[in-house]
């Protein structure tokens, strides 16, 4: 036996693994490695690789353990899911039934406690008729009541000893006590909703009342605001009205806008056609009143510098250079070299830098078309890109480009075209 194992085996470890790499061989020669080529479409390469006989093998017991799982989930589902159902209708039933027994149990209860009472008063009287001198007739009629009650006891006791102790007891809810309970059951139901209903009503007419008045105050408020913002933009509507705008076009423009100083764009209050006409009108309010405060900080309103003097209004006028008539296309403020220029509206810085004519320049996009220009500067302040809100120093005042000395040359535009900022300015 040594000699055996000696010829064919070297070493003890060897003797011991030879059935496993027994196995490993059969393993290798039912699945060998395998060459897989695969085609990179974008590039158009091929490539290869091997599957080893491990890789193939470990393949083969995942999706044999799968398909064991796959049809023993069958087979629990088709078998087990009809006997489970089966289950739970029987205890559903099981369940309505010990509901049914248990309110037989409430009705025997009740009716015993009555004939119990009917019983002593009874026999109080029974006792009494010979003091009250009751007539033999009256007598007779108290012990036929007596025994009438007795036999009721007597045949509640049956009731309940067969509801205790018959496995197949059929509850009286499905004979006889079924209309009293069904009674029983619908009037106090209908108390139920009486009380409710007078407790809804009651909250109704508290709500209408508060509804009315929070529709009053809402309607006011929006009133009084929509009226102070139109009187701070009264001003402009000449302005407005000659770039053919009108406040409901600026109204709806201003509340589709949307930026990071303004905030996201407003969505209206949506009202169906059955809506009551007040909500309607709280909603227009309301959307109207939200788009007047959005355009009184949007717009360019009020003055880029702190002390207003205008040397040179909007409109035609002798070149300080030639002589001759010409359009002159904003405002000029008179100041130094360095005065501080401030945004008048939030917006976003649109270039900065120098212009032909206009020297240094800074120029701000407000939305909804509105743009204004800041020119012949000693220093820009900020870059282009550069997000600007109210007050912010945007430049210093000075007298590069075609200028006769340091001044702010200030221009409104519209989609690019200036305007007379005049009444801008006065706002």
């Amino acid at each position: 036996m040594i000699n055996f194992i000696t010829r064919y085996f070297s070493s003890f470890w060897e003797l011991l693994t030879a059935p496993f790499r027994a196995v490993w061989r059969g393993i290798s020669a039912l699945f060998p490695p395998r060459d897989c080529t695969v085609m990179d479409t974008p590039d158009g390469r091929v490539h290869t690789y091997q599957q080893s006989s491990f890789w193939r093998f470990a393949k083969f017991c995942m999706f044999f353990t799968m398909s064991i799982w796959a049809a023993w989930s069958t087979y629990v589902y088709v078998y087990h899911r009809p006997l489970l159902q089966k289950r739970t209708q029987q205890l559903e039933q099981a369940r309505n039934q010990h509901y049914r027994q248990m309110s037989d149990l409430k009705v025997y209860l009740k009716k015993y406690n009555e004939l119990t009472r009917s019983l002593t008063i009874t026999d109080d009287k029974i006792l009494k008729a010979d003091k009250e001198k009751l007539s033999d007739s009256e007598k007779d009629n108290l012990l036929n009541t007596k025994s009438k009650i007795s036999g009721e006891l007597d045949f509640l006791h049956t009731r309940i000893t067969e509801m205790m102790e018959d496995e197949h007891y059929t509850p009286e809810f499905e004979k006889i006590s079924e209309m009293s309970l069904e009674f029983e059951l619908v009037r106090n139901e209908n108390d139920t909703i009486k009380q409710q209903n007078q407790q809804i009503t009651e909250s109704f007419n508290e709500i209408a009342d508060a509804d009315q008045q929070i529709v009053d105050t809402v309607s006011k408020l929006t009133s009084d605001n929509i009226a102070d913002l139109r009187k701070q933009l009264k001003r402009i509507n000449t302005n407005i009205t000659k770039l053919g705008l009108n406040e409901s076009k600026l109204i709806e423009k201003a509340n589709d806008y949307t930026s990071p100083f303004i905030g996201a764009a407003y969505k209206p209050i949506e009202t169906k056609k059955n809506t009551n006409i007040k909500y309607k009108k709280i909603a227009k309010d309301i959307e109207q009143w939200h788009g007047l405060n959005r355009l009184t900080q949007m717009l360019p309103l009020g003055t880029p510098v702190s002390k207003t003097v205008i040397t040179s209004p909007f409109g035609t006028r002798n070149d300080p250079f030639t002589g001759k008539i010409k359009q002159h296309k904003g405002i000029d403020f008179s100041g130094k070299i360095g005065t501080e220029l401030y945004a008048v509206a939030p917006g976003r810085v649109i270039s900065a830098g120098d212009r032909i004519g206009y020297g240094t320049t800074v120029e701000i996009d407000h939305g909804l078309g509105f743009t204004t220009l800041y020119a012949h500067l000693s220093k820009v302040m900020v870059s282009r890109g550069d997000g600007v809100r109210p007050g912010t120093v945007v430049g210093l005042g000075g007298s590069s480009g075609r200028s006769t000395g340091p001044h702010l040359h200030y221009e409104i535009r519209y989609k690019g075209t200036p305007f007379n900022p005049i009444n801008f300015v006065k706002e």
